[in-house]
């Protein structure tokens, strides 16, 4: 299990050498086993500032700190390991590259957000599907153990409700909801399970409140804040109370919680996460911004 040899492609993210740390060094309080970054292909995107301007020293960062060899392809990435963390920044060219990668035929985690559009979501699950590979997305939100504390606890009853919350800046290339709100859709579906049928979304230029009612009848609240509160929580309401978590101060660091199941998926070739709910997530966001922008309650179908 110790010796998969694990390739990143993307590295214009902060992600790249916390994961690389989490992984690579074993005398990290939190280091996850299971193999070794030993490839990178560095991309980056141009014309969004986040990305392009980052990549020079996390790929020197992870040249010199962890030991990991730098190509010129993603091609050459996939051809020479036997796993890959797909970590661009840039959910607009998740789908190009692992279209370029899929046919090698290795296991794959892609950052979030998965996709910007669920058309290219489903076009990732299809090219999965034909290629025979895991594939797995998430956001490390999804896995602190305190949410995973509260969500399968068996005391208090159903859960009938959800409010999530957190901090929502926007990138103007990564479509609106997308860059930040990823963080809290996972919580929220986390939470509530798939089944939204209608999306509702109010927007000033402060917050964003967008109101997802399931099939069920429940409804679940997502608030984000471009002022006030940084942290991210939620408040989940059963049928004998409610509960606050703090999500931002878990026991474990919430990367090493995604890694685990990441290396899991690398492992069994089984990921813990359903692809269905993955892509159901990009929709709710996309449905979020449809809504947004039409000013009334959009329907999933």
């Amino acid at each position: 299990m110790d010796s998969l040899k694990i390739g990143m492609i993307g590295l214009d993210t902060s992600h790249v050498t916390a994961f690389a740390k989490l992984i690579n060094d074993v005398n990290d309080d939190h280091h996850v086993p299971g193999g070794r970054v030993t490839i990178a292909y560095p991309g980056g995107s141009p014309d969004f500032p986040l990305s392009i301007n980052r990549v020079e020293g996390f790929t020197e960062e992870l040249r010199v700190q962890y030991g990991v060899e730098i190509v010129a392809t993603p091609e050459e990435v996939a051809e020479r390991c036997d796993a890959i963390l797909l970590e661009s920044a840039d959910g607009r060219v998740h789908l190009e590259q692992f279209a370029r990668i899929a046919s090698y035929g290795k296991p794959v985690f892609i950052d979030k957000p998965l996709a910007l559009t669920a058309a290219d979501a489903e076009e990732i699950g299809r090219l999965a599907v034909q290629h025979g590979i895991p594939v797995m997305s998430a956001s490390s939100l999804r896995y602190t153990d305190i949410m995973n504390i509260e969500i399968e606890r068996e005391d208090g009853g159903a859960i009938i409700g959800a409010d999530v919350h957190g901090p929502m800046s926007v990138e103007p290339t990564q479509s609106y909801y997308f860059w930040y709100g990823i963080h809290m859709a996972e919580m929220l579906f986390a939470i509530m399970g798939h089944g939204c049928e209608e999306v509702c979304a109010v927007s000033s230029e402060s917050h964003d409140l967008i109101t997802g009612r399931w099939k069920d009848g429940r409804i679940g609240t997502l608030r984000g804040n471009r002022s006030g509160s940084y942290q991210f929580g939620a408040l989940v309401h059963r049928t004998g109370g409610s509960t606050y978590v703090d999500a931002s101060s878990p026991t474990k660091p919430a990367y090493a919680g995604l890694l685990e199941q990441v290396m899991l998926m690398f492992v069994t070739g089984r990921p813990s996460l359903q692809w269905e709910d993955t892509v159901a997530i990009i929709r709710f966001l996309e449905k979020a911004e449809e809504s947004r922008a039409k000013g009334t309650a959009v329907r999933f179908n």
